[in-house]
């Protein structure tokens, strides 16, 4: 009986070797066909500014890849488990090794411990690459796919409200004084929410205070008539730094980055609970593959004479894809402040650890 929690250094290299191939494997599977999908629905928009062609179908899908991957990894390793696990299973290679004195543990150990590398590679991704394609991104969409502004610190889809009315952008450049915000619709609301006024503008500039639109055109909703107007100012209530900290999108920032907006929201005192579950889960959602092994552990023991390899590789997948569900539904609730934000991004995977634990063990016995 061996003491050591991983089994001989060759069996650790076979084990893990045979793991990595399989989650690239299924990766890039992945990968490709949803890409494919992707570009079936995206061409014809991506092609639709003049001047676009190939490069900007090559663009858009280096920017949406590593988008993919990081949603995808997580699913490839449970894939990846039980493909491994149930080969070594059918070929009586579990048996062999239980038999030679290595618990169920001792088994799982090479796995645990490349799920544990994939999980820190997945998070360097995240941080390095996943944000940067998705702030390239939103502002590519934000200007249709059209030819994206040289200045930086360009964010997409502008939502800020003063007071009753609405102020909405297309796309935000800049940051201080020096904000411009573009494809601009100012919704004018009496009280009780209703919209008296509609006046979109083709972009606004700060004026001290308020924002001015330019080539305004207003549509009143009484006489449902339209009519251009002379450059006019409103949301004189929407300073500058207010714009800076309604604007910001959490998916584009890194980990220390959103930590300083959390607390840049926190000193202003508006709400973090959507930004403090989300940050709390860029550590927790690339952990999810450390569980991975441990759920779908189910398809490696017991005989596959029995019959019921199958059955056990079912179970597996479902405890694997069950914890995705709860995860993003504890994140939804984390978001709106139904759950704290740190309960929200953890407590799934604790969850699902204890359950996989217990699994491993009963099956075990």
């Amino acid at each position: 009986m061996q003491l050591d929690f991983f089994p001989s250094r060759s069996l650790t290299l076979y084990l893990a070797k045979m793991f990595v191939v399989r989650i690239l494997a299924v990766l890039v599977m992945l990968v490709l066909v949803l890409m494919a999908l992707d570009l079936l629905g995206s061409t014809g928009k991506i092609l639709e500014p003049e001047g676009n062609g190939q490069a900007e179908i090559i663009k858009y899908a280096s920017l949406r890849i590593p988008q993919l991957i990081a949603r995808f990894l997580p699913y490839s390793v449970l894939l990846a488990t039980l493909i491994t696990l149930v080969t070594l299973n059918q070929n009586s290679e579990v048996v062999a090794m239980k038999a030679a004195g290595l618990s169920a543990h001792q088994v799982l150990a090479p796995l645990l411990l490349t799920a544990a590398v994939v999980a820190l590679i997945s998070f360097a991704f995240n941080e390095r690459v996943v944000t940067r394609a998705n702030s390239t991104l939103k502002a590519w969409e934000a200007v249709e796919y059209g030819p994206i502004p040289e200045q930086s610190g360009v964010r997409a889809n502008v939502y800020l409200t003063d007071g009753d009315n609405i102020l909405t952008a297309s796309s935000l450049i800049g940051s201080g004084e020096d904000i411009e915000l573009d494809n601009v619709t100012w919704y004018s609301r009496a009280p009780g929410g209703i919209i008296s006024e509609q006046i979109k503008a083709t972009g606004a500039t700060y004026a001290a205070p308020g924002w001015r639109l330019e080539n305004p055109k207003r549509f009143d909703v009484g006489s449902a008539t339209t009519e251009p107007i002379d450059d006019v100012v409103v949301g004189e209530g929407l300073t500058p730094e207010q714009i800076d900290l309604q604007s910001v999108d959490p998916d584009a920032q890194s980990f220390w980055e959103l930590s300083e907006t959390i607390d840049a929201y926190e000193a202003a005192g508006r709400r973090t609970s959507e930004m403090r579950a989300k940050w709390w889960h860029r550590l927790s959602g690339p952990l999810s593959a450390l569980l991975m092994p441990l759920l779908g552990s189910v398809a490696a023991f017991g005989l596959a004479r029995s019959g019921q390899l199958f059955v056990r590789a079912v179970i597996g997948m479902a405890l694997g894809f069950a914890y995705f569900v709860v995860d993003n539904a504890a994140l939804a609730m984390g978001s709106f402040g139904g759950y704290p934000p740190f309960l929200a991004a953890w407590a799934p995977f604790f969850l699902f650890l204890l359950v996989g634990e217990t699994v491993l063990i009963r099956t075990e016995e």
